[in-house]
């Protein structure tokens, strides 16, 4: 893996400061929103807590962190981070990165700067980009984030020949203009994976890819992209799931004028589930997919690159499908769990099929479906989140 040995390497303190002020505000609105305009409900929270406790001293952190979770409502992100007390919001460096889609969160220099400045990785949506899918730049920055960093940008997007003002993107303006990557070849971003105090980091990951809302509250199939995170990272992050039940009502998909104000006085309920035995449940693919990598690169040169993927073996072949499709079931299994602990009762089992979703919304990429459930995308301006996987 192309990891830097050299002296530590950190944001400048402007931006240290400036990416602060940016989370610690929208987490300071969230949560006054769920304790001041909301009934606010949340379950193991404290364990959740200790967690982070435990991650605090970034030196001492041994493994990064996955939080995943149902996706209901376009405030999910950020509004469930207003249940941490407002110490954990001011320390960057302790709180998670998500994922953006490109095409709504990263359209022009202010709000590239401003979700960047929040912790949010560009991404793009094979809906609406060539550029997306599992193999795409950002997300590969996720699984260096969740390791041991910092690490070189290597898996930037060829940059074109137009002239770096002309390209739409994020950077820190006041370090050095290496430390970026570009997802499409035209735009850069800030590479957070290049700096020592990045690594073994928090990441959250709505892996429904969307805004799904259900009368029966059940989830659409999970999408691939934790499951590279899952088998890649080094080593194997931690894992903890989250249901979330109530932002859909702060925020449904059928709502009228005016759909930007967010309804008050909605009973919000968060829970943390307990943080998952990941080699138990993990451990047998995390082998399965290492024997594949050692046995793929006896047949094509590899370039050792931690989330670098390069072999057709290991990009679509069909063990290497086999074992993503299994890691992605097993995460579902967990958030599901959680779901079960709320009293609601199990799902049918064809709710985490492919096969079911594309039946169902075929030719819809959002509105009310054959099943009475609404889809949507993460448009407004003040989410900080979306998942990255295959579509």
């Amino acid at each position: 893996m192309s990891r830097i040995d050299g002296p530590s390497v950190t944001p400048s303190w402007p931006w240290r400061t400036l990416s602060t002020c940016d989370i610690s505000i929208i987490g300071f609105l969230s949560r006054g929103f769920l304790y001041g305009l909301s009934k606010p409900e949340v379950h193991g929270l404290d364990r959740f807590l200790g967690i982070l406790d435990q991650r605090e001293d970034i030196a001492g952190r041994s493994r990064g962190l996955i939080t995943v979770s149902n996706h209901v409502s376009i405030i999910d992100d950020p509004l469930i981070w207003g249940f941490l007390p407002l110490k954990y919001l001011f320390n960057a460096d302790n709180m998670r990165w998500s994922l953006g889609s490109h095409d709504l969160c990263f359209t022009n220099k202010a709000t590239s700067t401003f979700f960047g400045l929040g912790q949010v990785l560009p991404t793009h949506r094979l809906a609406h980009s060539d550029f997306g899918g599992l193999f795409q730049p950002t997300v590969t920055e996720c699984i260096r984030l969740l390791s041991r960093g910092p690490f070189q940008v290597s898996h930037s997007r060829p940059y074109s020949e137009a002239e770096p003002s002309s390209w739409r993107g994020m950077m820190d303006p006041f370090s050095s203009g290496h430390l970026v990557y570009s997802t499409n070849g035209t735009d850069y971003h800030h590479a957070p994976s290049m700096f020592s105090n990045r690594r073994h980091s928090w990441i959250h990951v709505f892996p429904e890819g969307r805004v799904h809302q259900h009368p029966d509250k059940t989830m659409r199939y999970f999408k691939w992209g934790v499951s590279r995170m899952l088998l890649e990272a080094e080593p194997m992050p931690r894992l903890v799931p989250i249901w979330i039940d109530g932002s859909q009502n702060v925020m449904h998909e059928s709502r009228t004028f005016p759909r930007f104000v967010p309804r008050a006085m909605q009973h919000i309920k968060v829970v943390f589930g307990e943080e998952v035995d990941v080699e138990h449940i993990f451990g047998d693919l995390r082998r399965k997919w290492q024997k594949l990598v050692e046995a793929s690169q006896d047949t094509v040169p590899s370039n050792n690159e931690l989330g670098v993927v390069t072999s057709r073996k290991l990009m679509s072949g069909p063990e290497a499908t086999e074992l993503r499709m299994e890691c992605t079931r097993r995460v579902r299994q967990e958030v599901l769990k959680v779901r079960r602990s709320t009293g609601l009762p199990d799902e049918d089992p064809k709710e985490g099929w492919l096969d079911t979703w594309w039946e169902e919304g075929r030719g819809k990429n959002k509105g009310k479906m054959k099943d009475d459930s609404w889809i949507g995308d993460t448009q407004n301006p003040c989410i900080m989140s979306m998942s990255v996987c295959r579509t």
